[in-house]
Order: C-alpha cells, then sequence, then structure tokens
C-alpha cells in the first residue's frame, strides 16, 4: 500500500508539473518526507493523505487506486 501511494502521488505530482520541492511548499511538508513517501518508505494517516490530496488537486481516492493500464 505504501508502494502504490507512492507511485500515484509522484505520477500525479509529475503530471501536475511539479518538483518535490515545489509539492512540499504547497503541503507544507518537507522535501524529504514526500521524496520518503513516493519511495514507498512512509506510512502516510488517513489526514496526510488527504492533505498530501488537496495539495495535488485531487480526490485522496485517487492517491489509492491501483495503476491504470498505460499509467506508471
Amino acid at each position: 500500500m505504501r508502494a502504490l501511494v507512492g507511485r500515484n502521488v509522484r505520477g500525479i505530482r509529475l503530471e501536475k508539473g511539479l518538483t518535490q520541492e515545489q509539492f512540499a511548499e504547497i503541503t507544507g511538508f518537507s522535501q524529504q518526507y514526500i521524496s520518503g513517501l513516493e519511495q514507498g518508505h512512509r506510512n502516510p494517516t488517513v489526514v496526510t493523505l488527504f492533505e498530501l490530496a488537496q495539495g495535488l488537486g485531487v480526490s485522496p481516492t485517487e492517491l489509492l487506486r491501483p495503476a491504470r493500464a498505460g499509467k506508471a
């Protein structure tokens, strides 16, 4: 689950054209936290998932969806 969330956060962040640093500034999390999350090393809480989704402009459920065909 951690790896899935990390892949989804990274994929959506890149689709939005944001660097980790820009995303960290938007969300208030550190760049190190974002990096660890995207690598699947962090275990985000429900509140954190909500805040990350808000920063990306997506529904929190988007961060939990299995990868779709053609998407990394």
